[in-house]
């Protein structure tokens, strides 16, 4: 009874965080438009920040629950499905992704340096206060560079935000405050009474259910031949994940690293963004692409359930 009691908190919570993300997403992106943003910056920033909440408040109640090790796990986790599942899915579904925009100019450089990045500084299994500074000057840095390359609309193209969109901004992000206490707390709970890591629940079911904006966002902007905003999305979200989602909670209180996902999930994390970035090359990602990135995440869960 106590399992299933634990397990429908862990469903309303995160579905609570995934629904006030997405009203929060929605917001910042109408008013992002409205200052006019272009779609593939809005992708790449607003939109990928907003995908990232759930991994960024999730990670911030872990830390503040006794839970740090979460953190990790889901950061590497989450980098993953969002390359391997949402990536693939969405270029299975809607057979070609093309890509209007030159990533390596800027977006696909900082995504591979990230990820090496957080491979270096975990050597030691330790992340300093130094080095959550330095991944927060990684991100002010993405972001100066990528709101500079911006190309403003024409004033009269912009379209008008209204006050709700404000309004839900607001309500939007104290229900993912709260939508991600509960699920830290139904995670701790479960894992107690099946005797499973935090770190592996962290790395399948809460990176696959943080990852779900990803994928709804990923599949509705391909399915409307917004391509730039499917592939910013995914490169934005990984890019804040890295930085963010581990420097943030890092500052709150130290984090525990595990040393497994440090040998193998951080290494298969950097092959799948190598993998990405040479899979953008040619500006479109095909079926069969997306094929080999869903075989991949398939290969991810089967090592990892055999942990």
């Amino acid at each position: 009874m106590d399992l299933l009691l634990y397990g429908g908190i862990f469903i309303v919570s995160l579905a609570t965080l995934l629904k006030a993300s997405d009203w929060f997403v929605d917001s910042a992106e109408a008013i992002g438009l409205s200052l006019g943003i272009s779609p593939f910056i809005i992708g790449v920033t607003i939109v990928a920040f907003g995908t990232s909440l759930p991994e960024l408040a999730s990670s911030i109640a872990a830390v503040l629950a006794g839970q740090s090790e979460i953190v990790i796990g889901n950061v590497v986790g989450s980098n993953i499905t969002n390359i391997a599942l949402v990536l693939g899915l969405t270029a299975v579904i809607v057979k070609k992704i093309y890509l209007e925009s030159d990533l390596w100019l800027i977006d696909m450089s900082f995504l591979w340096c990230s990820s090496f990045l957080l491979w270096f500084v975990l050597q030691d299994l330790q992340f300093s206060t130094f080095e959550c500074l330095l991944f927060l000057a990684g991100i002010i840095l993405f972001l100066t560079y990528s709101f500079r390359g911006n190309k403003r609309e024409a004033v009269e193209d912009r379209p008008k935000v209204l006050p709700r969109h404000y309004l839900l901004l607001v309500v939007g992000g104290v229900l993912v405050y709260f939508g991600a206490s509960y699920t830290i707390f139904a995670i701790s709970k479960i894992s107690a009474l099946l005797a499973v890591p935090p770190k592996l629940i962290a790395l399948t079911a809460v990176a696959i259910g943080t990852s779900l904006p990803e994928i709804v966002v990923s599949l509705s902007a391909a399915r409307r031949g917004k391509s730039d905003i499917a592939i910013g999305n995914v490169l934005g979200s990984n890019i804040f994940n890295t930085f963010v989602v581990m420097a943030i909670p890092g500052l709150i209180g130290p984090l525990e690293i595990p040393a497994d996902i440090q040998s193998f999930y951080v290494p298969m994390m950097i092959a799948m963004t190598i993998l990405f970035g040479v899979m953008a090359l040619d500006r479109v990602i095909t079926r069969w692409e997306g094929w080999i990135l869903l075989l991949f995440y398939l290969l991810f869960l089967g090592e990892t359930l055999q942990f």
